[in-house]
């Protein structure tokens, strides 16, 4: 609202009748008189509106004839000069103008979250002689960055936020050493190649914040980063950096933030070096060659949060310190060569953790008792490790897991697992193929619980006995979708959905997770419950490799969201409901070697598929098959094994769909491809 003025002409008909009222007024004439901002800047403030392809409504507001200290988005100090352009997400696209930079009272400029195109122009805006904090991140700028000669000797400019955008070759190194006064830079999500300019904090004393993962700058890390008492953050994963840690880097020992995944730095983390970061809270080297062992000196790190060192090659026992750690929240050492019994981890003291990730070492044992203490865990993997024994019941005390995954150890007594995660309110992800091995699965129709379950695979573990009912009163089963930074492919919707099982996803904008029920690999029997139908939001069903007989359930019909449907290597009998045609997002079918019989049914999705879905069914006829249907003579048996066509099923289908949704680290994801116990894992991660 604009301040009421009182009339200012000297024809005023009602003068002041004393002294102090004529004060009062010449005052407030004053003030009406400068109540606007400059004409110039005003200027300046037209020409940026008139070089933009598309102002976001802008010129609804920006209308020349009143006050641009009015404005959307527009701030002005005391002396009615602009002090800042705050325009992020208002939908602008085309050019900057390079005028911006001669507002000499403009402090902070923020353009991030818009489509603004073409070469930033640095000349003008990082040379600011007022310009404090500069923001254009989220944008569509490219090209190189200029190198700036200007000599100076103070730019005030203090933050430097130019994050994803399409940025290339070599970083401006004589630009960062006129910056005299940054104290925050971040450069991630471009196209920057090289190597990190070193001269960063000789010229900036107080430079705090380092930003330059997603890249490409390569080399090895400059051992001046140590000179940088004052960094706080450093962060340049996913890029092409080589080499080991320098031990100087060690000397920042203000550092907070430690982060270079997604790498080929190597080499081992040195105990004396680890003790120096004792303000450390996030410690990220996760996809890199590191080896030797996880450093005795951890336990010190007190401040320690969240601690990243999957897909390395560390090996050997967890120091018995990492205890001492008590603010840790994210404990990632998956993929590894780590080994021992986590027994020796008193976990009681660590009852800050969410999450804990060992998928993929060598751990043995039993889970410790003292494990049961986190009682805040919303995440635990433990697949393909060597953990044996029964579920604890003190495992009740989790009730706050979203996402359990313990599959393929020697786990026992699938009965009382199931018993006791039954009324886990929050689990949504259960995974528990490969464990308990030739046990019967009791068809307790009474079971209930798991009422937000959205993903369960007990796939791989030759159970027994009849598929239980209560599979089908799983019926709050979802289908989020994950939204993904267009830019960076990055998922941006699910709190630590990294560790879910998709840490980045290439080449894509949207994952779904799917909603999926896997039982292959088991010796179930009997007829599949048509109860299964009840499963409206079922994309994905696997009962593949088993014992079931009778008919295809024509309540499998209802399933109208299906995409894939894996009925093969059982004895199926009957015919192929004709309905299943009507399943318009069916794109995987396969009843193979079954005891099918009659025609296959034709239309829809049924005429995309091919042989392979309905080989090994000599009574079948029609379709793709060259036995057509009024043949009197049946088609043999083809000679290939079960076990091979099999295996074409399972990794042409079942490993192609299967795994969006926290199974795809934990059944086939490796950085590289590497054995474990004679167990061949095969590497979708980087194909994805």
């Amino acid at each position: 609202m604009r301040p009421f003025h009182f009339p200012c002409s000297r024809s005023s008909s009602k003068l002041p009748t004393d002294l102090l009222g004529f004060a009062l007024l010449t005052v407030l004439c004053l003030a009406s008189s400068t109540d606007s901002c400059i004409d110039q800047e005003k200027s300046v403030l037209l020409q940026f509106l008139a070089g933009l392809s598309g102002d976001g409504g802008l010129s609804a507001s920006w209308r020349n004839g009143t006050n641009c200290c009015t404005w959307e988005g527009i701030t002005c100090n005391a002396d009615m000069r602009i002090a800042d352009i705050l325009l992020a997400s208002k939908a602008l696209e085309g050019q900057i103008s390079p005028s911006l930079g001669s507002l000499t009272g403009l402090l902070q400029l923020n353009l991030s979250h818009n489509s603004l195109s073409g070469e930033l122009p640095l000349e003008g805006l990082v040379s600011s002689s007022s310009i404090v904090v500069l923001d254009v991140s989220f944008n569509h700028f490219s090209g190189a960055l200029q190198e700036l000669f200007i000599q100076s000797t103070i730019w005030p400019l203090q933050v430097l936020n130019i994050s994803s955008n399409l940025f290339t070759g070599k970083f401006p190194t004589t630009t960062c050493k006129v910056m005299n006064n940054l104290v925050a830079l971040n450069a991630s999500n471009n196209s920057f190649i090289g190597q990190i300019p070193s001269s960063l904090c000789i010229n900036s004393p107080s430079f705090g914040v380092l930003d330059l993962s997603s890249n490409q700058f390569g080399g090895s890390i400059p051992s001046d980063i140590g000179n940088c008492s004052m960094l706080r953050v450093l962060k340049g994963g996913r890029n092409n950096f080589k080499g080991p840690l320098p031990d100087e880097l060690f000397n920042a020992s203000s550092l907070e933030h430690l982060s270079f995944p997604n790498n080929d730095l190597n080499g081992v983390l040195d105990d004396a070096n680890i003790i120096k970061l004792s303000k450390l809270s996030i410690l990220d080297l996760q996809q890199n060659i590191f080896s030797g062992n996880i450093p005795k000196s951890i336990g010190q790190l007190k401040r320690l949060k969240e601690l990243h060192l999957g897909e390395n090659y560390l090996y050997g026992e967890l120091p018995s310190t990492l205890g001492n750690c008590t603010n840790l929240k994210i404990l990632d050492l998956k993929i590894n060569y780590l080994s021992g019994d986590l027994g020796k981890i008193n976990f009681s003291s660590l009852s800050n953790l969410m999450i804990i990730d060992l998928l993929v070492n060598n751990f043995n044992g039993t889970i410790p008792e003292s494990i049961y203490d986190c009682t805040n865990l919303i995440a635990l993997r433990l697949s393909w490790n060597k953990f044996h024994g029964e579920f604890s019941h003190r495992m009740d005390r989790l009730r706050s897991l979203s996402f359990l995954s313990v599959g393929w150890n020697d786990f026992t007594n699938i009965t009382k697992a199931l018993y006791i995660l039954k009324s886990f309110s929050n689990l949504k992800t259960l995974l528990l193929g490969g464990n308990f091995n030739h046990e019967t699965l009791l068809a307790d129709e009474t079971m209930d619980g798991f009422e937000n379950l959205q993903y369960l695979e007990i796939s791989g573990s030759s159970l027994h006995g009849k598929i239980s009912l209560w599979l089908s009163k799983l019926t709050k089963l979802k289908i989020p979708m994950l939204k993904s930074d267009k830019r960076t492919n990055l998922d941006v919707s699910v709190p630590n959905m990294r560790f879910y099982g998709i840490p980045f996803i290439k080449n894509r904008q949207y994952q779904y997770i799917h909603t999926t029920i896997n039982i292959a690999k088991n010796g179930f029997t009997g007829a599949i419950p048509p109860e299964i139908s009840q499963l409206k939001a079922l994309d994905m069903l696997n009962l593949s490799f088993n014992s079931f007989s009778g008919e295809i359930p024509q309540a499998i019909c209802n399933l109208t969201k299906l995409v894939m449907l894996d009925l093969s290597n059982n004895n199926l009998t009957g015919t192929i409901p004709l309905e299943l045609n009507k399943l318009n997002f069916l794109s995987a079918f396969n009843v193979s070697n079954n005891d099918l019989e009659g025609a296959i049914p034709t239309g829809g999705q049924f005429d995309t598929f091919d042989n392979s879905s309905f080989t090994g069914n000599p009574k079948l006829c029609g379709g793709m098959l060259s036995h057509h249907c009024n043949s009197a003579r049946a088609l043999p048996s083809p000679t290939s094994s079960t076990d091979q066509f099999g295996d074409k099923v399972i990794f042409g289908i079942t490993f192609g769909l299967f795994f969006a949704y926290g199974v795809l680290l934990d059944q086939m994801v490796l950085k590289r491809l590497r054995s474990l116990q004679g167990i061949l894992i095969y590497q979708l991660y980087e194909q994805s």
